[in-house]
């Protein structure tokens, strides 16, 4: 047997809230005909759409402020400086290997080619002062073959100075010369006194006699003078 749909529809029925009975109402959403047959409805089920009120994810982050903006505009650009002057740096760092490079590379050759000309100008040297000996060999020579012909000393002495001179000719010629010492006063830089003689008071402190000959080689001391010395003991030995 069915039911009566009006009295179907609505329906009561108690529900015990805080301990005291409430009617709750109930909304009977069936569908009948006259004849009380349920009827289907069908109800069209729109896609979920957007709720206008639903939170937006990507309205919950916080806006940037105009600061924080500011700033990351200022780091992007202080990046991009940076990034350039790595880059010069580099390029700086490269040139300045080049150059150091070639630099060495040319005192090394300026370095070979002094070299190559202080051993030449000693070379040239070496031969300007071999063959201005080349003469004083020669001269003694000729005194030689003489004292071999004529048993005269006077010939022999002679030709033996002759030699001397060249051979001191040949030492100027190089820049050796010759320092004074007879007569002249000692002087500790250029002579050196190996022996003393007592004398008068006008020769005290003078070169009296020269055992050894001194040079000096462009103004530097080559050999000092060994010489004897003048003293004033003659005189006090007078007044004694």
């Amino acid at each position: 047997m069915m039911s009566n749909p009006q009295e179907e529809k609505e329906i009561l029925d108690e529900e015990i809230v805080d301990g005291e009975p409430e009617p709750v109402r109930f909304e009977d959403k069936r569908r009948f005909d006259d004849s009380g047959e349920r009827v289907e409805v069908k109800v069209d089920v729109e896609e979920d759409s957007p709720n206008p009120k639903a939170p937006n994810p990507s309205n919950d982050e916080p806006k940037k402020s105009a600061e924080v903006v500011l700033l990351e505009q200022q780091l992007t650009e202080i990046t991009k400086r940076c990034v350039a002057a790595e880059s010069k740096l580099q390029e700086v760092q490269k040139r300045f290997e080049q150059e150091r490079e070639n630099l060495e590379k040319e005192t090394s050759e300026m370095r070979t080619r002094m070299r190559k000309s202080l051993e030449q100008q000693a070379d040239s040297s070496r031969f300007t002062f071999l063959e201005s000996l080349l003469p004083v060999l020669d001269n003694l020579i000729l005194a030689l073959h003489a004292a071999e012909t004529d048993a005269s000393l006077d010939n022999l002495l002679g030709g033996v100075q002759g030699t001397a001179r060249s051979f001191e000719q040949a030492l100027i010629s190089v820049g050796v010369k010759p320092i004074a010492a007879v007569g002249e006063k000692f002087d500790p830089q250029l002579h050196e006194a190996v022996d003393m003689l007592e004398t008068d008071e006008e020769n005290v402190g003078l070169v009296t006699a020269e055992y050894a000959r001194g040079y000096t080689f462009n103004d530097r001391l080559l050999r000092p003078a060994r010489v004897q010395v003048g003293t004033g003991a003659a005189k006090q030995n007078a007044g004694e």
